[in-house]
């Protein structure tokens, strides 16, 4: 296939925006490749848990009152005022079709046992019932499963195990195909293509502590920057409020505890017994993410501890065996009855509100790359993700991105002979970077931490040769790292799941996004603001 082989569409990276896409390309008659630097199923989407926020027909009579404009409310609310409302009302409005075409291709979601209608709960943020889910809090593995199955029946062609160096460029700046790591130590094939769609999911790995898994090492997002895309919100990193905690220095992957839970009336508190969100917001434990997960770590620090309790024992254990299997064995895997005892919770690194900015039909700001998912900023999560609304973004921008790649492609000329590829990349000791976003550039950020970060990274920074696919994704982390620590260092307030110390207030001069890309030395740079509804 290397080398050999010229698509109409390359998707890098297979979770819910990427298979969504792909199957729907290939519908359309493009010749598609879906690839991943590991296996189809080792990604995020798996590990969603909550559900999916959307607004669906027929809502059952307990929810007379909402609507997608409900729903664009509480997005809006939830994104601190830098959400795009044309984006957010497109995206959601094109929910239920995106969810009924998931159903048509295998998905089963949970039913209500009085009328068979799909059962509903509520997240933090949402007004109304109205996120749907699948196996309790198995949303994502479901969603995957179907995909998945979709993907391997119809024979769409899968490339695993390629870890991709670079998106290669025409000398008129289009993309024209993927360099692509060899098995060799350090060799390179190239795969030609008309277009590259990145849906790579999130950055997560950047912190010590995260819900995502390994993989998620910022592929996209610098990729996207080394080929001069425009990237914005990139100082948005929303940090879960309820993690399950694991013990003092524990590192890697948390289980995620879903705010389901507080949905169905768990309750936050300290581990004094006083409840965290009394007064804090008129929503309580279900207010915004970035409130709780800030309200939880005020609490810890005037505590001196490193882990709050989320109360659920109000619910028996075999409803929460039947609601929540996937939380309710994490926690008695290290000892926990949540039935019986209050779980111990701590937020970590979740999810990238910003990325690569894209139009509402996926395309960046380089002719022929594409983007959808986490990787992506459409505009639709702000300075906040509203809870769920990710996977629906996924579903809805994958299919919308196919749809406008074969509409460009129509009207496209071929790109010319790719530009060569360079291995040649700055990468830091992965440990180093942890370490010091975890303890500059998590939940509370200053100047003086934010400086001290980019020191620390840059002092563990050599420029070498990527030769292996952990070279790749510590390559990756190093400029994804720069690149959010520049954009947090601009945004001179605290607005959605950004909290700056030292400007604990928010400002009105500062709603816009900020946009990041690379200048001539390959270092991200704070670039022309963006207001709020598009590119200035």
């Amino acid at each position: 296939m290397q080398g050999q082989l010229t698509v109409d569409l390359a998707v890098v990276g297979t979770g819910v925006a990427g298979l969504t896409a792909a199957l729907r390309a290939a519908e359309l008659g493009l010749r598609v490749v879906a690839m991943t630097k590991t296996t189809v199923e080792d990604g995020n989407t798996r590990w969603a848990q909550g559900g999916i926020a959307v607004v669906l027909p027929h809502h059952d009579s307990s929810q007379p009152g909402d609507s997608v404009d409900a729903h664009v409310a509480d997005t809006l609310a939830a994104g601190a005022g830098l959400c795009d409302e044309v984006a957010v009302r497109a995206i959601l409005a094109a929910g239920p079709a995106a969810v009924g075409a998931l159903r048509a291709r295998g998905a089963v979601f949970d039913v209500n046992g009085s009328g068979g209608g799909l059962e509903r709960t509520r997240e933090g943020g949402h007004r109304a019932f109205r996120v749907i889910h699948a196996g309790g809090d198995a949303t994502g593995a479901e969603v995957e499963r179907a995909l998945v199955v979709a993907a391997r029946g119809g024979q769409l062609p899968l490339l695993e195990h390629q870890p991709v160096t670079e998106v290669l460029l025409d000398e008129s700046g289009r993309v024209s195909g993927l360099a692509l790591l060899g098995a060799g130590l350090g060799s390179v094939g190239v795969l030609r293509a008309r277009a590259v769609l990145l849906t790579t999911g999130g950055l997560g790995q950047l912190y010590a502590a995260s819900t995502n898994p390994e993989v998620a090492t910022g592929d996209g997002l610098a990729l996207a920057l080394r080929t001069g895309a425009l990237t914005a919100d990139l100082e948005f990193v929303q940090f879960h409020p309820t993690a399950l905690y694991l013990g003092a220095g524990f590192r890697g992957r948390q289980p995620l505890v879903t705010e389901a839970i507080r949905g169905a009336g768990a309750v936050l508190l300290d581990v004094t017994g006083a409840p965290v969100m009394a007064h804090v917001h008129p929503l309580g434990a279900l207010a915004p993410r970035d409130v709780v997960a800030a309200a939880i770590t005020s609490r810890m620090a005037a505590t001196g501890t490193d882990h709050v309790l989320l109360d659920a024992t109000h619910l028996d254990g075999a409803q929460l065996r039947r609601r929540f299997p996937t939380v309710y064995a994490a926690c008695r895997a290290i000892g926990v009855d949540p039935g019986a005892a209050p779980i111990p919770v701590a937020p970590a690194a979740h999810y990238q509100c910003g990325g690569v900015v894209t139009d509402t039909s996926g395309r960046t700001t380089v002719p022929g790359l594409y983007a959808a998912g986490e990787v992506a900023r459409t505009g639709l999560h702000g300075a906040n993700r509203l809870a769920s609304n990710s996977l629906l973004e996924g579903l809805v921008m994958g299919s919308r991105a196919a749809e406008a790649v074969a509409a460009d492609l129509v009207v496209v000329a071929r790109p010319g002979p790719s530009l060569p590829p360079s291995l040649l990349r700055p990468v830091a000791d992965r440990d180093a970077v942890q370490r010091a976003m975890s303890a500059h550039a998590g939940i509370g950020r200053d100047a003086a931490g934010l400086a001290a970060a980019a020191s620390v990274i840059a002092r563990a920074t050599t420029h070498r040769l990527v030769r292996t696919p952990c070279d790749v994704e510590d390559a990756a982390l190093t400029l994804a790292a720069a690149a959010v620590i520049a954009a947090a260092s601009a945004r001179t307030e605290s607005r959605g799941c950004h909290l700056r110390t030292d400007h604990p207030r928010t400002a009105a001069c500062w709603r816009r996004s900020i946009t990041v890309t690379l200048d001539d030395g390959g270092t991200p740079v704070v670039a022309q603001p963006m207001p709020v509804g598009g590119v200035a």
